[in-house]
């Protein structure tokens, strides 16, 4: 059969992994698809830098624009918003199925890459994008087609959970953590993306939209990341038997008697109980749960970055689109028929763990406690420790009940205005520990 022409936009540790793949497991590639893969091009900024590649140095090109429209798959791995989307908004007019892992695009505007993938009958894969070599999102857009999902809870980002895991494993500073993993290749040198949680919000709107058919765009993300993590975070959570993650968390809530449906997107770090399957999720790996209703739950695991991992579902992204094109037939497309509303974090129902430092004499948590009743926040446990030898001040330390975000918000604010309250030392969301356990 003719040769699937396959044009790669970047080569670096990612494009890299991709070309070396595609040159050495040519033949049998060729195999699963029903037609040899044939790389037309390779579009990189600088012709003249080293490349650790063994290929035709003429397939290196500046001119990505051109490159993309003469070819049947265009591979995309440089990431960013423009040029990006221009250039493959570009090559599927000229007729070209895409595969990406460009997170931040897809976030961004990923309907609109939908919306040209339809009008110009092609295929729009991007695998890649979310969790590295871990298959996800074919499950959520193919496998539980016919399910009906209701909540995707996980850890989506490796430099942070290798960070957290560092602060807990070992008693690191945040500081020294993120230091630790620079060194180890899993940190950038300016970690902003990672640590501030924008990197993992990109990758919520992506599982949102997948799994509750609703267009969820990176800004309909409630953001927050794990600078603001201490040590005694961590240590409190070690003292309730649990461990703290950052974690993307997708709902599905409402519906059958309990109000119109909306979804809820959200990240930011919590702690979960110790024996949860996430909390041993180490190192720089990622895993995600999907809880559907007639398949149950479902436990995503694996490497979710790094050139090889994202590499391999790069590839299963292009085997399955360049055998489309060699044999007929068309991967789904958008699935956004249920148009949920974004529910807003502060009607979101968390549970907060809040460490505060008071005066320790009678009446104090009583007004503690009542500053809790005014805002509708029940306590759940409450434990109280000596702070200082004078015996003057002591730590309390209590983990609510559900409740509305934006009333645990409003009891933290009128707690720092206590008297009695020296300082909110510690506020951070529980998860996935059963209401009344202790």
């Amino acid at each position: 059969m003719e040769p699937v022409r396959v044009a790669l936009l970047g080569c670096g540790v990612v494009g890299t992994e991709v070309a070396r793949n595609l040159t050495t497991h040519g033949a049998e590639l060729a195999q699963r698809v029903g037609a040899p893969l044939e790389l037309a091009g390779i579009a990189v900024r600088r012709l003249g830098r080293a490349r650790d590649l063994d290929v035709d140095p003429a397939l290196f090109t500046t001119d990505a624009a051109a490159l993309v429209k003469d070819v049947d798959v265009v591979v995309e791995v440089i990431g960013g918003i423009e040029p990006a989307r221009s250039l493959l908004l570009e090559a599927m007019a000229a007729g070209a199925s895409v595969v990406t892992a460009n997170k931040a695009l897809l976030a961004e505007d990923g309907p609109t890459l939908y919306e040209a993938a339809a009008r110009h009958g092609v295929d729009l894969y991007f695998e890649a994008a979310v969790a590295g070599a871990i298959p996800l999102l074919r499950p959520l857009r193919e496998s539980l087609a016919g399910d009906r999902v209701r909540r995707v809870l996980g850890i989506v980002n490796g430099t942070t959970n290798y960070v957290l895991d560092k602060m807990h494993t070992t008693g690191m500073g945040f500081a020294e953590a993120v230091e630790q993993a620079q060194a180890l290749g899993y940190a950038e040198a300016d970690p902003t993306a990672d640590v501030e949680g924008f990197d993992a919000a990109a990758k919520a709107a992506i599982l949102a939209s997948l799994a509750f058919h609703t267009r969820v765009r990176a800004a309909d993300v409630h953001r927050e990341g794990i600078t603001a993590v201490t040590a005694a975070d961590v240590a409190s959570a070690k003292a309730m038997n649990a461990v703290v993650k950052l974690l993307a968390i997708c709902e599905r809530a409402g519906g059958a008697g309990e109000g119109a449906e909306s979804v809820s997107v959200r990240v930011h770090p919590a702690m979960i109980p110790a024996t949860h399957p996430l909390a041993g999720v180490g190192d720089a790996y990622n895993a995600v749960f999907v809880e559907a209703e007639a398949a149950g739950e479902l436990m995503f695991y694996g490497r979710g970055a790094g050139g090889q991992p994202t590499a391999s579902a790069v590839l299963g992204d292009l085997v399955g689109v360049a055998r489309h094109r060699a044999t007929g037939g068309r991967g789904p497309g958008e699935s956004s028929y249920a148009d949920l509303p974004v529910r807003p974090m502060g009607d979101v129902l968390t549970r907060y763990h809040i460490s505060l430092e008071v005066e320790d004499r009678p009446g104090v948590l009583a007004q503690v406690a009542q500053v809790f009743a005014e805002h509708e926040v029940s306590i759940e446990t409450v434990r109280q420790a000596v702070r200082h030898r004078d015996g003057r001040r002591a730590a309390l330390v209590i983990v609510t009940h559900q409740a509305p975000d934006a009333a645990l918000a409003a009891t933290v604010e009128a707690l720092a205005d206590l008297e009695t309250v020296s300082s909110v030392d510690s506020v951070m969301r529980v998860e996935g520990i059963t209401e009344g356990a202790d």
